[in-house]
């Protein structure tokens, strides 16, 4: 028998920020993506198609091979939104046992991509959400583009187990899921005993995460049908305050 999958509680744009204060996450249904970005979800449909064309991890440390992704960098500062030249994803093993201590050159997202309206406009209202939570600065932001797929009969979309990225903002936006069970996102108090789970299974549904408050992770996915390929996209956006991670 399948698990039951739990849909995640969506909060109304408005209170965002206050229920992101007050519990340390909080999910926003792709309407209210809509509502909070101030763009029709037509101009984030516009985004899919890189996700089609994501090169293979290299890095992956446990030998599988069912994870794509690129990644990019940019600096915000109120409504200016800054790429910065590609530049490698570092994470300290405090935070990645697994991937920690390493230089990770991933492909480079397409510059046409990182030049849309709708994405300087949601690097620009992540940046505000992070604000809210630690006050008015330049923000360093990391975005990943992940596929991962079952070609193996198993996709891992968080191989380190649940963890924190050693941000102040993660933000996690499902941008679809094909063929797939699994996936169950895992939400829990770092210092504490309250947790949540649920499944994002609406495209551009979006969960946003008090770094120092909350750990995280996904669960393994698997094909519907055995034999037939699924995969799972998200796009995955960090804020930072100071400096990139290995600065």
């Amino acid at each position: 028998m399948s698990a039951v999958a739990f849909a995640p509680s969506a909060t109304d744009p408005a209170e965002l920020d206050d229920t992101l204060r007050a519990q340390g996450y909080a999910v926003l249904s792709s309407a209210g993506v809509a509502r909070w970005l101030g763009l029709p979800l037509a101009e984030l449909d516009a985004l899919r198609p890189d996700w089609d064309a994501l090169p293979p991890d290299e890095y992956l440390k446990d030998g599988g091979r069912y994870r794509q992704r690129r990644h990019a960098c940019f600096t915000v500062d109120g409504t200016a939104v800054s790429p910065v030249p590609h530049r490698a994803h570092w994470q300290p093993v405090e935070y990645n046992a697994l991937h920690g201590g390493m230089q990770r050159w991933f492909a480079p997202m397409a510059p046409a991509t990182v030049a849309l309206p709708v994405w300087h406009r949601l690097m620009a209202r992540l940046a505000d959400s992070a604000t809210a939570l630690r006050g008015a600065q330049r923000w360093f932001v990391e975005a990943h583009q992940f596929r991962i797929d079952t070609a193996d009969g198993i996709g891992r979309p968080t191989p380190e187990g649940a963890h924190r990225d050693g941000v102040d903002l993660v933000a996690v936006m499902l941008v679809g899921r094909h063929g797939i069970k699994g996936g169950e996102t895992r939400v829990f108090e770092a210092d504490g005993r309250r947790g949540e789970r649920f499944t994002m299974t609406e495209p551009w549904t979006l969960l946003l995460l008090d770094d120092a408050r909350v750990i995280h992770e996904s669960t393994p996915i698997q094909p519907l049908a055995e034999g037939e390929d699924g995969h799972r996209d998200t796009l995955v956006v960090t804020c930072r305050a100071a400096a990139f991670q290995g600065d």
